[in-house]
């Protein structure tokens, strides 16, 4: 059976590890350091989300909010552990969470080619929006985004 808990910076090691496993994947150089993600736990203490199998990490959500919306992100489980309700547990979980600190909407942004997450979000009833466009903006050339092959 697995655990599903709150993420702390002392599980980085095993979630940083997961989603270097992950194909598609796209990790950030300074976002997703160490230090990136305790800021981001610092801000959102209650909201990201672990699954946890015989003493390993098997799935992960990074989930915030603004005092708005929440936006999840890094949403994974391990190749070995899908098909078995950890994906959908992990959301029902951060959206709970959101709840509780009152949030009423919640997104996610998933990369066009990722099949298999993309699979999984209409699968769980999420829509796939397409009556706006996604705008972004680079402040730091330094946080290098790289997908895993």
């Amino acid at each position: 059976m697995y655990l599903i808990r709150t993420m702390t910076i002392d599980d980085y090691d095993q979630v940083a590890a997961l989603w270097s496993e992950i194909k598609g994947f796209a990790i950030r150089s300074i976002d997703d350091s160490r230090e990136g993600v305790e800021r981001f736990l610092m801000r959102n203490p209650n909201t990201s989300v672990v699954a946890e199998m015989d003493g390993r990490i098997v799935g992960s959500i990074l989930c915030g909010h603004d005092g708005r919306q929440g936006c999840l992100y890094h949403v994974c489980v391990a190749e070995a552990y899908r098909k078995l309700g950890i994906g959908r547990k992990l959301v029902a979980w951060t959206i709970e969470a959101l709840k509780q600190e009152h949030i009423n909407k919640v997104y996610l942004i998933a990369f066009t080619k990722n099949e298999v997450g993309n699979a999984f979000w209409k699968r769980i009833g999420w829509n796939c929006r397409d009556d706006r466009n996604y705008y972004d903006l680079i402040l730091n050339e330094e946080n290098l985004t790289v997908f895993n092959d």
